[in-house]
């Protein structure tokens, strides 16, 4: 069943699909939204994705078209972190990709061409996963000898 359709940056077109689970009823979103047993519930992602310009400076690097993208995303006031590889966002569907959207733009204003890497875990009704998904595993680590 189609959960969601939409677009993201650079004209690439993300379709989705999810089966029901037991003890669940399925449905079919045609926007950001999920209902579950007759329930509606935004849909939350947590979002890692890596933008960079396709050539670098006169450096060899990207750091600096990179800063700007990351710019972005801290400016938008949703829960990020960003590591050696990746920046990961965590909000509501349409807030997320906008915010994506727009660090892609500002790394285009520097490179005529753009690579973007976008991995999504979309599972509605649950906030705060940034942290409380490392924290499961953290969790596990510490009781493993």
């Amino acid at each position: 069943m189609l959960l969601f359709e939409g677009q993201v940056p650079a004209g690439m077109t993300v379709i989705a699909q999810t089966w029901p689970s037991a003890g669940r009823s399925g449905s079919v979103g045609g926007g950001p939204s999920h209902r579950w047993e007759g329930k509606h519930q935004e849909v939350r992602v947590l979002v890692a994705f890596s933008v960079a310009p396709s050539g670098s400076d006169s450096s060899g690097g990207v750091a600096k078209a990179v800063a700007e993208a990351v710019r972005v995303v801290r400016e938008s006031g949703l829960p990020n972190e960003t590591n050696a590889m990746f920046t990961l966002i965590e909000g509501e569907w349409d807030e997320v990709m906008a915010v994506v959207k727009k660090a892609t733009e500002a790394v285009q204003a520097s490179a005529p061409r753009v690579s973007l890497v976008l991995k999504a875990d979309i599972r509605p009704g649950y906030t705060g996963q940034l942290k409380a998904k490392v924290d499961r595993v953290e969790e596990h680590l510490s009781d493993t000898p």
